[in-house]
């Protein structure tokens, strides 16, 4: 685990907050190169009604503008969930050097729990992965998240 790891998960993580505070399955993702914050996003996939409109994605997309490249080597994602198919194959499409997730997703997770997409050496890219910064803290935003959409069906809402 780099030096700041936590300090930059810990901006994922308000991110995941601002997702939540609309509805949306509250998911962050912030993006760094050279010590800078370049993009930083939420899961928006109610508000948009897009299904690709995941944290991650976002982030990528807003660091490709702002970079003025799709090649973001150099760049560290922090991310508060486990990228999913779609994400992990983003990160190696853009060429992101380094992934850093929070939670574990046991039901869609391809950095290394059902598979490890962003490390095959298949690919022509592999990002280091670092596994579990906060992972606490980000895992129990998710259980809340969810406790609480299964809490309101039963009371009819």
């Amino acid at each position: 685990m780099a030096a700041d790891d936590e300090k930059y998960m810990t901006l994922a993580i308000a991110e995941a907050k601002k997702a939540e505070a609309i509805g949306e399955v509250p998911i962050g993702a912030v993006i760094v190169k050279d010590g800078e914050v370049i993009a930083r996003s939420s899961n928006r996939r109610e508000t948009l009604q897009e299904p690709t409109a995941h944290a991650e994605l976002m982030a990528i997309e807003e660091a490709s503008r702002r970079l003025g490249t799709w090649r973001l080597s150099g760049c560290t994602l922090y991310v508060t969930l486990e990228p999913c198919p779609m994400c992990a194959g983003a990160i190696v499409l853009s060429r992101i050097g380094r992934l850093v997730y929070g939670a574990p997703d046991p039901k869609a997770g391809c950095a290394g729990t059902l598979m490890n997409l962003v490390q095959d050496d298949r690919f022509n890219h592999r990002a280091d992965v670092a596994a579990g910064v906060l992972e606490e803290k980000c895992g129990v935003l998710l259980t809340n998240f969810f406790r609480k959409l299964r809490d309101n069906k039963k009371m009819g809402g």
